[in-house]
């Protein structure tokens, strides 16, 4: 069974072509917790849709964590920001390692990762893989062999992941997706041109109020985190920024470009 993961629109252009190759395959998505509402009700139809085709699906929720509180739950955006004393900014995006970076059942993994999407992603490969022990990863001796490397990493423990997307271009996504009726994530057709978590740094200002703006529900559910995350800084006698007065203070932080552009460093001990 090949895991394919399923949210956005590579997603659902590498899901049509995964169907038509009669390949067999099972389609996985990670809960985050702060996906958009029009993309978690995507997410169930294409599902719903894939179980009636009887083709394999599945959610991966997020793993449990020790609250503020001392108790064992499962996490979420708004638990884990009090736990972790601090936003997720753009260079300390901690919720992904809980959210969107956990490993994926299966020992061959197909994602949507393409070159054109961001300077970090050029340096991605056809083939890739992935392991939480360094000593489970392999030197590849001719890094021109895509053969040579499939062939090795099947002989560890570390799971392989393919990227059959990576050299599309957007013209080419759009196209495929006109020229097969694909079904789209509604955001799309609102404008955005990303799909990823309400608020996510990497969306940046303006991204940011866009999405907050249609989902104001999830900026109070992020105030009311970063009010927990005051109390429990004062509560560990931590260093409290004297721009964080309280819940409204940080937000107005977190998503105003003036008061840190690229919220990189921080003047203050955050750990």
């Amino acid at each position: 069974m090949l895991p394919i993961r399923a949210v956005s629109k590579d997603s659902d252009v590498l899901l049509d072509l995964a169907i038509k190759s009669g390949v067999p395959f099972e389609a996985q998505h990670n809960h985050t917790t702060v996906d958009a509402p029009p993309t978690v009700y995507h997410i169930r139809e294409v599902f719903k849709r894939l179980t009636e085709q009887g083709i394999a699906n599945k959610i991966n929720m997020p793993p449990e964590i020790t609250d503020v509180d001392g108790k064992i739950v499962r996490a979420t955006m708004w638990n884990l920001i009090p736990t972790k004393l601090m936003p997720p900014t753009r260079k300390i995006r901690y919720c992904c390692e809980y959210f969107k970076e956990r490993i994926f059942d299966g020992q061959h993994l197909l994602v949507g990762v393409r070159w054109s999407e961001s300077n970090s992603r050029k340096k991605r490969g056809l083939h890739e893989n992935r392991a939480k022990k360094k000593e489970d990863r392999i030197l590849y001796f001719d890094e021109n062999d895509e053969s040579r490397k499939l062939t090795d990493i099947c002989r560890l423990k570390s799971q392989i992941m393919t990227n059959p997307l990576i050299d599309w271009t957007d013209l080419e996504i759009w196209e495929y997706v006109r020229r097969n009726g694909i079904k789209m994530n509604p955001l799309y057709e609102q404008g955005f041109k990303r799909v990823g978590c309400v608020g996510c740094p990497m969306a940046g200002p303006t991204g940011q109020w866009q999405e907050f703006e249609m989902f104001p529900k999830y900026k109070r559910a992020y105030i009311k985190a970063f009010e927990r995350m005051i109390e429990e800084r004062k509560r560990r006698e931590k260093n409290i920024d004297e721009q964080w007065q309280d819940g409204e203070s940080v937000f107005k932080w977190w998503t105003d470009p003036k008061y840190d552009l690229n919220q990189i460093t921080f003047e203050f001990d955050y750990a």
